[in-house]
């Protein structure tokens, strides 16, 4: 029963991850390297909250009318996709159209992001009578909805439908990138956006799409974390953060393919919550084991920089930004 629980506690926590990681891996075939992905993912758990508190807490109880669990959703995703999107647009106008440093304009999207997701809900907290006091319960239990058939079968019988779409959109993105043609061009802007461009390839349309769609992406994973890990009562403890800096992990560890990213997320999942079933072990022994994630993914960086193997490098460009002039 041990490995069942830490199975489906691996699921529901490599999803979270696995939604940011299949994000931050459209976006780096682009060849933008965006570290804002812990800010998007909490832009879009903030941006969540926000559309679906506005329907059902003050709209349903100004007008004394029961919150619909479709129009729940709706507002949820609304403002989900909403918020990280904005994140993403204006991560794409400071990179590639004024040509910001790339690292420096991710990780202050991640400051940006975290600061406003905290500060919003802590004064909503406040205003409602501290932690634990503001929980939006239908649209909990819309998003946790377990898919009919399903509610017998053991481990399954307890996660929700946005489980199920993580692992369809990384499985679409695989194909997406390796058997469209719209797929091939973008990786070809990443590769080398100046041979992509006297090709006639739109480099800044490919860069701004798919870094802002990367960027909704990431956004529900902080929405999914929002409406079924913590059932849709905000906190600000800092672990949607650090699960972004996973998803960021998780890209190498997936060498920058979709499909791999779905087991791998589990595995990050899992090793994650091990210390918690393992008897016996004192603090300093579970942040060890907290530690096991990020060793996995040093090793694995040592592995593929030392095999060279031209598959499991990053796209050519990334990080780069492409000045047309200089081709």
């Amino acid at each position: 029963m041990k490995f069942l629980s830490l199975l489906q506690s691996a699921i529901v926590y490599g999803t979270i991850i696995l939604y940011g990681a299949v994000g931050e891996i459209l976006t780096q075939k682009s060849g933008n390297l965006n570290l804002g992905v812990p800010g998007l993912m909490s832009l879009g758990a903030v941006g969540g909250f926000i559309v679906s508190r506005a329907y059902e807490i003050v709209y349903c109880g100004a007008n004394e009318v029961a919150p619909v669990p479709l129009l729940c959703i709706l507002c949820a995703l609304l403002g989900a996709l909403l918020f990280s999107g904005l994140g993403g647009l204006l991560y794409s106008f400071l990179t590639i159209s004024l040509r910001a440093n790339q690292n420096v304009t991710g990780l202050t999207l991640t400051i940006f992001g975290c600061a406003l997701a905290n500060f919003y809900g802590s004064a909503l907290l406040q205003q409602h009578g501290g932690v634990g006091s503001l929980s939006l319960a239908v649209t909990s239990k819309a998003f946790r909805a377990v898919i009919p058939g399903l509610e017998t079968v053991t481990v399954f019988y307890a996660l929700g439908w946005l489980v199920y779409i993580s692992i369809a959109l990384a499985i679409f993105m695989q194909w997406f990138l390796n058997r469209t043609r719209v797929g091939l061009n973008l990786r070809a802007v990443g590769e080398s956006p100046a041979t992509a461009d006297a090709a006639g390839i739109n480099v800044t349309k490919y860069k701004y799409v798919a870094t802002c769609v990367g960027a909704c992406i990431s956004g529900l994973g902080g929405l999914y974390y929002f409406v079924d890990y913590v059932k849709a009562a905000w906190t600000s403890d800092g672990t949607l953060e650090a699960l972004g800096w996973l998803a960021v992990a998780l890209v190498i560890f997936a060498t920058w393919k979709p499909a791999r990213a779905i087991w791998a997320s589990y595995l990050f999942g899992a090793l994650s919550w091990l210390y918690f079933y393992i008897g016996g072990l004192n603090r300093s022994s579970q942040e060890i084991f907290k530690m096991l994630p990020y060793a996995v993914t040093i090793a694995v960086l040592i592995i593929v920089s030392l095999r060279r193997s031209k598959e499991s490098q990053p796209p050519a460009s990334l990080g780069l930004s492409y000045f047309r002039e200089e081709r």
